[in-house]
Formats: structure tokens, sequence, C-alpha cells
């Protein structure tokens, strides 16, 4: 076989590299072509994936903004209809008041039309008066044979009696009007304020019973020649009465703070058993801690139910006292939260300072608890006491004039006091001894009978209502009205009671004559 010549071997070898070359680059451009087409594919995937999430994106979106609008709609409709509601009621309230002015307007006019009639009567009998005076003048100067002056004279004086009966008539109408009106009107408002307020009657005494487990401990309670009960009675300042009462013993006392320090202390000897002077100054002690904690406990009370807790700590104080005070036998305590009830519902359906009224009714017995150590009316002591620890000047006058001892400055004054009268004049409130319920209707009768003219006077139905006769010769008809205006004047001066008192004068004229 004869050799390659190297000249066509390089050939040869020239040509397979081209050619593997270009195989190489069909190769490589295949693979770069395929290449190309997977990133188009990926970028095409990805530009879908984008694509779809922009589409759903954008749809969540739109859905957001749907509910947003439509929450934004229906919070809008809400405050329509609650702004229409609003609209409505104030405009059926507008209505109701201009209703109540239409009937109030309409009840003037007819008050307006009966004040006129009445005037045109009155003038009417005025012009009859004058026709018949000039008639008697003439009748008198033809038969009489008077004077004119004289005629004058007596002319004018049957006038003025005459007239003086019609004015009598006249002013009795007119008071009776009045007084039917203002007794409804009073009525309503304080029936309303009680029927709102319920409350307990509470009465206590001047004495307190101790129950004792057996008999046999009086003796000890007495002691050794009777010095555990000189202890007790020395520390607690009360009266232990040891009597034939079974099993109990009596404490006596008209401080019912000591009375109640006396009472806690004792039963606690008595449940101990062991009785001894230093035990019972130990155990008083003990006891007089406990009191003064339920009366700063019993005062922070009376502030949360009338909603006064930010009241100074020292008046707190003074009105957890009242717990321990009486007044013709009704706890103050319960009777100032109970006036203070009063007063608020008093001022709300008068329109008046319901805060003002209801502090004023809490704070008007303030003096009663310190009255045994301040001389004076417990109206300016406890007005004073109140003015002291920064209580407003509208509640300190409230409190001076409850009881009439400083003139009123303000509407809630009244409606205080006469909160006070409602509470301390309910049924079961307050109980009076024999001797001041007879006191009270000899007083009655006394200032009845010292008006000129009166003939006698009787007190009846218990001192509500003093009937007085009168003797027709000295007092007409309208001196009887004037009368009975002047003696309840001086029964409101001179005396202090729960309620009120009905004055009736009667006036009774008597013709006698004897056939012979």
């Amino acid at each position: 076989m004869n050799p390659i010549p190297p000249v066509l071997a390089l050939f040869l070898a020239l040509l397979l590299s081209l050619v593997a070359l270009g195989i190489g680059m069909l190769v490589g451009s295949w693979l770069r072509q395929r290449a190309d087409a997977q990133k188009i594919g990926a970028a095409q995937q990805r530009a879908d994936m984008i694509r779809s999430e922009a589409e759903a994106e954008a749809q969540r979106i739109t859905l957001e903004a749907k509910d947003a609008a439509l929450a934004e709609r229906n919070e809008a409709e809400a405050e329509l209809n609650r702004r229409r509601r609003e609209l409505s009621r104030l405009e059926e309230r507008a209505q109701r008041r201009l209703e109540q002015l239409e009937q109030r307007s309409e009840a003037l006019e007819e008050r307006d039309r009966r004040l006129n009639k009445r005037q045109s009567q009155i003038d009417k009998r005025f012009s009859e008066l004058e026709g018949v005076e000039a008639e008697y003048a003439a009748t008198l100067e033809r038969i009489a044979g008077m004077t004119r002056e004289e005629a004058r004279e007596e002319l004018l004086r049957r006038t003025e009696k005459s007239a003086r009966a019609d004015m009598a008539r006249i002013i009795r109408q007119v008071e009776a009007e009045i007084a039917e009106i203002g007794d409804r009107r009073a009525r309503e408002v304080v029936t309303l304020a009680i029927e709102r307020l319920a409350s307990d009657i509470v009465a206590e005494s001047t004495i307190t019973s101790v129950p004792l487990p057996a008999d046999d401990m009086k003796g000890r309670i007495i002691g050794r020649q009777g010095r555990n009960i000189r202890a007790i009675e020395s520390v607690t300042g009360v009266d232990l009465v040891v009597d034939d009462t079974p099993e109990a013993i009596i404490i006596s006392s008209h401080d019912p703070v000591r009375r109640e320090v006396a009472r806690r202390a004792l039963t606690k000897l008595v449940q101990d058993g062991r009785i001894h002077p230093t035990r019972i100054e130990r155990e008083v002690e003990k006891a007089q801690e406990e009191v003064d904690q339920a009366i700063r406990e019993a005062g922070e009370e009376a502030g949360f139910q009338t909603g006064f807790q930010g009241l100074h700590p020292e008046i707190l104080k003074l009105i957890g006292r009242l717990k321990f005070r009486t007044s013709y036998g009704q706890n103050q305590y319960y009777h100032a939260i109970e006036t203070s009830h009063l007063a608020g519902l008093l001022a709300t359906e008068l329109h008046g300072d319901v805060r003002a009224a209801k502090m004023g009714g809490l704070l008007h017995d303030l003096g009663k608890a310190v009255s045994h150590e301040v001389e004076g009316p417990h109206a300016l002591v406890g007005a004073d006491i109140a003015r002291r620890y920064g209580v407003p000047a509208k509640v300190v006058n409230i409190i001076a004039a409850h009881h009439g001892e400083a003139e009123p400055q303000s509407l809630e004054a009244i409606l205080v006091a006469s909160a006070d009268a409602i509470s301390g004049a309910r049924p079961g409130a307050r109980r009076e001894s024999l001797e001041n319920y007879i006191k009270r209707l000899t007083e009655l009768e006394e200032i009845a009978q010292s008006f000129e003219g009166v003939q006698q006077a009787f007190a009846i139905q218990a001192g509500r209502e003093v009937r007085i006769i009168v003797r027709p010769e000295h007092v007409d008809d309208f001196g009887a009205i004037q009368l009975s205006r002047n003696v309840a004047k001086k029964v409101e001066d001179s005396l202090q009671y729960p309620g009120q008192i009905r004055v009736t004068v009667i006036r009774e004229m008597r013709a006698t004559e004897y056939a012979k």
C-alpha cells in the first residue's frame, strides 16, 4: 500500500477540520436557537404569570373598592336614617310643644275673657250703685229732709257696706280659682316626685335593749359592789337599767352614738364573759373605733347614693353621724338621703338646678350632727360648716334657708324646704310626744284667740286645722278673709310643725225676735 503523500494528508486533515468546524458551528447555532427558544418560552410563562397575578390583583382591588364603596354607602344611609329619625323626633317634640303653648294660650285667653266678663259685671254693678246712690240722695232729701252732705254720708256708708260684701265675694271666687289651679299643679309635681321615690319608715327611741344569755349575767355586769356597771356608765356616758326584764339589759341615753358604742361594747363583753373595768375600757375603745368606721362608711354610702362622692371627708363624716341622730323619731341620715332625692325630682319637674337641689337636700341638716357641740340654729350652723369646707354659695344658702333663718335666694332653696317638709310629714316618718302634741294644740288656739273679734277657736284634726268663730257684728265678710290670712301668717312665724295647718274662719249672722 502506497503511503499518503504529506500534502494530501495535510489537505485531508484541513478538510476534516473544516467539516468538524462547520458541524460544530451548526450544532452551536442549533443549541443557541434552542436556548433562545427556552428563554423566550420562560419569559412568555413569566409574562403570563405576571399578567394573571396583575389581573387577580386588579380583581381583588376592584372587589375591595366595591366593598368599601358599599360600606360607605351603607354607613351614609344609616347616618341619613338616624338623622331622619332625630329630625322626626325633634319635629314631634316641637309639635307637642306647640300644642302645649296653644293650650296655654287658649287657657290664658279664656281666663282673660272671664276676667273681662267679671270686670264688666263689676262696672255694671258700680253703675247700678251710682244709680241707686242718686236715687237714695233724692229720696233722702225729699222724705227725710236731710241736707245733701248728710244724705251723701248715709249713702256712702250703705254703698261701702254693699261694695265690701261684693268685694269679699269676688275675692273668694278669685282666691278659690287660683288656689284650685295652684293646688292641682303642686299636687301633680309633689305626687310625681313621691311616686318616683320609695323610702322605708324608720323610727328609733332613746333606749336600746341588749339580750343576755341568762339572768345571772346581770350580776356579772353589775360587778362586786357595782364597780363594773359604774365603769361602763363612766366610760360610755350612758345609763344602764337593770330591771326585771328577762334576759335583757336596757341602755338609756339621748345620744344615739354613745348608745351604739355602749351596745357594741356590752354585747362583746357578754359574749366573752370576762367583765372587769380594764377589759371594759378596752372593749369600749374598740367599739368607738368600730362606730367611727361605720360613720365614715355611712357618709361615703350617702355620697354614693346621691352622686356626691367628691365631697370633703369631714362633710361625709358629719353625714355619717346623722345615722345615729333622730328628730321626732325619724332617722336623720335616711331623711337627708330621702330629701336629696325628693329635691332632685322636684327640680327636674320644674326645670331647676338638679345638682344644687340634691346637694342642698343631702346637706340641709348637717348642723344636727354637731347641734350638741355648737350653739345656734342647726340650719345656720350647717351652712357655716358647709361654707368652711368649700361648698358652693348657692348650696350654702339652701342649707341656711330651709327653716327660714335666711332668705331663700333661688328656686332650689324653696324646693329643698318643700322636700324637707314632705319627708318629715309623710305617714310614719315622725312621731311626737303627747306633751308636744297638746302644747301645739294649745298654742294654735291661743294664737287664734289673740285676734280682735274672735269668739271661739278650736284646734281639730290632730292639729292640722284650726276653726275660728268670729262675732259677726265685729268682723264682716272681707274682714273674715283678712283674719284667716293673718292667723295663718302668725302660725307660720310662731310654730314649727310638719305638713300644713288649715285656718277656717266661720262668720254666722243670726237674727232673733220674740212674739209677745
